[in-house]
């Protein structure tokens, strides 16, 4: 029997390409995860910046140094991923003792969690997303994964929040949501 994440992200991601979201059948039916990308199994990985079009609109996202988007989940904290099991296998951790930075002015982290030394930019642990390729977005919103941006407001019990100050926010909070079906505000700002 298949595993009800797998089910559920089976069937996002096939309502996202229903919808011209770009995903691809045979990433829905991604089969182990021996498959993973090779952001998830370098000892080193670079995160750097780069534009890319999705949701009709450019901007700079954070990839790795192969290029595969990198995006942060909204049930995550800065200290636990709730990316576990079958939905891991979707949207492999980048993961690195020694995380480097290309053109960021966000803070760059490892933090110990299930997958070892994954990281976290701004206090958002990192992952990619099987159904991607270098240069190609197709997991913005599906499953409540969202792309990382230069911009990504740091999150709440992280080393990179500051004190609240008026206008500010953790990205994915109610505050930061951007029109219907939009979700998050990508670069941190509208």
């Amino acid at each position: 029997m298949r595993h009800p994440k797998i089910i559920i992200a089976s069937i996002s991601l096939a309502a996202a390409a229903a919808i011209g979201g770009g995903v691809t059948a045979a990433a829905a039916t991604s089969p182990s995860a021996s498959a993973l990308p090779a952001a998830s199994q370098h000892a080193a990985a670079t995160v750097r910046t780069t534009q890319s079009t999705f949701g009709g609109k450019t901007e700079t996202i954070l990839v790795t140094s192969q290029g595969l988007p990198l995006y942060y989940y909204l049930n995550d904290t800065a200290a636990k991923s709730a990316v576990t099991g079958e939905l891991a296998a979707v949207w492999p951790p980048l993961t690195s003792a020694s995380p480097a930075a290309t053109g960021l002015t966000g803070k760059l982290a490892a933090v110990m969690d299930a997958h070892g030394d994954q990281v976290a930019y701004n206090g958002h642990l990192l992952y990619t997303f099987v159904g991607d390729q270098a240069g190609q977005v197709t997991g913005q919103g599906v499953e409540r994964f969202f792309v990382a941006t230069p911009g990504l407001t740091p999150i709440a019990g992280s080393s990179t929040a500051g004190s609240s100050t008026a206008g500010s926010s953790t990205a994915g909070s109610p505050a930061t949501a951007g029109t219907a079906n939009a979700g998050p505000v990508v670069g941190g700002t509208r």
